[in-house]
């Protein structure tokens, strides 16, 4: 990892790319109502030092809402499902990351897949990580509804 200045004494923690940049397939988003900043801003540095220390984790940014400063939002792109539930494994991110997040915001979902992808010169459409009967079998119904919809 490198570590570089950033704003108001804290540092940018980057991990050394070998490859290309790679674009993420899922992307994890967790909202958050702070009202102290320091102590949240330190469990979220520590939860990004551990996620990107992962195989496949890509990137993660932590911003903050310019419109109400108590509203946050941490991002973490990762390659594949996989990545993301093999980042999620081991003992240290258990230990920091799962209760970290388990703050958040519980609204709306956390996890997203990448539908479309753009940049100046071309919009890219990725193809559904969802499989065909999502819309119909329920968390618990891996094998499909108990009773017929």
């Amino acid at each position: 990892m490198v570590a570089t200045g950033g704003l108001a004494g804290w540092a940018t923690v980057r991990r050394p790319r070998t490859t290309a940049w790679k674009a993420a397939a899922v992307l994890l988003i967790a909202r958050f109502t702070v009202t102290e900043p320091e102590p949240f801003t330190t469990r979220a540095h520590r939860a990004l030092e551990l996620l990107l220390a992962q195989r496949g984790c890509l990137r993660g940014l932590l911003v903050r809402s310019t419109e109400s400063a108590e509203t946050w939002v941490l991002t973490v792109e990762f390659a594949s499902v996989s990545a993301y539930r093999k980042s999620m494994s081991p003992f240290e991110v258990r230990e920091h990351v799962i209760p970290f997040l388990a703050e958040a915001d519980a609204a709306e979902t956390a996890a997203y897949e990448i539908v479309l992808e753009a940049d100046p010169a071309t919009v890219r459409r990725h193809t559904s990580l969802l499989a065909a009967d999502a819309a119909t079998v329920r968390l618990g119904e891996a094998g499909g509804p108990a009773e017929p919809r």
